[in-house]
């Protein structure tokens, strides 16, 4: 009986020992932390990148950033977002989350603008001289049956020009900035249109429907017109005119430019569309 419970013991002490074993094995044969590195692409090789808020050295189109060490067997999320300005009165901000393991590696392209991600995109306020102003409106031959909206409209100039030299039935005017919806605003009351213009603060990708307009003016960016061209063609309706002061739509193409000078003697480019009617050379 003893020589048993003496067995018994020792097989108890065995067992216990070699999961003691097994279980330090196992603790040393864990998977070490591990950097994972990402590939970011962008659209310009000036663009000042973030990750996470942090800002990063490297310059040029194609960057590469590496993570700290991370655990294995979960997933780490960073947030990429790039600045740029495509020129002195535009600014783009681009942002991307990306999804990484511990070690892996991974590409992050930037270079394409994504409907699901949509850009912000800020456009600093640059003044149309008066007589541009003028050229515009007689380039989409507005009259007293017009409702003229302004995407980007600044101090208000166009629309209140629109209704008040042209006999527009209506002027809308949409911009991000409050200090120019403040400042359309006093300029319609100092011509004493306020009664037939509108001014209203917002972004102009935002806005999903422009059915109501007949006359659309623009001077921001090709950037800008771009996203926007899609909304224009959507919902506008046939006959209606799109001005564009400089800029263009990509592959849809003007059914006129001209090319204007002020008494500075400063030449200026603009584009006329209208809607469901192409160039001339299409």
């Amino acid at each position: 009986m003893m020589s048993r419970r003496v067995l018994r013991t020792a097989g108890l002490v065995l067992f216990v020992a070699f999961g003691w074993v097994n279980q330090t094995a196992r603790t040393e044969q864990a998977p070490s932390p591990r950097s994972a590195t990402i590939r970011v692409h962008l659209p310009y090789a000036n663009a000042q990148v973030t990750v996470d808020e942090l800002p990063t050295r490297q310059t040029g189109a194609d960057r590469t950033f590496v993570s700290p060490p991370l655990e294995p067997g979960r997933d780490y999320t960073y947030t990429i977002k790039a600045v740029w300005q495509p020129n002195n009165y535009t600014t783009i901000t681009r942002a991307r989350k990306v999804s990484v393991k511990a070690g892996q590696e991974i590409e992050a392209d930037l270079r394409q603008a994504d409907d699901k991600h949509p850009d912000k995109i800020v456009i600093r306020f640059v003044p149309t001289p008066a007589e541009i102003v003028q050229e515009m409106l007689k380039l989409a031959e507005v009259g007293k049956d017009d409702v003229v909206y302004d995407l980007g409209c600044g101090d208000g100039r166009i629309v209140v020009t629109a209704v008040e030299k042209f006999g527009a039935k209506r002027g809308v005017g949409v911009d991000l900035d409050p200090q120019r919806i403040r400042e359309s605003k006093a300029n319609a009351q100092e011509h004493k249109v306020e009664d037939r213009v509108e001014f209203r603060q917002g972004d102009v990708l935002e806005i999903k429907d422009l059915s109501t307009a007949t006359v659309v003016m623009l001077y921001m960016s090709d950037d800008l017109n771009l996203r926007l061209r899609p909304i224009l063609q959507k919902t506008l309706k046939p006959g209606a005119r799109v001005v564009s002061h400089r800029f263009t739509m990509g592959d849809w193409k003007p059914l006129k430019t001209i090319t204007v000078t002020d008494r500075d003697g400063e030449r200026y480019r603009l584009h006329l569309w209208k809607i469901g009617e192409s160039s001339p050379d299409k």
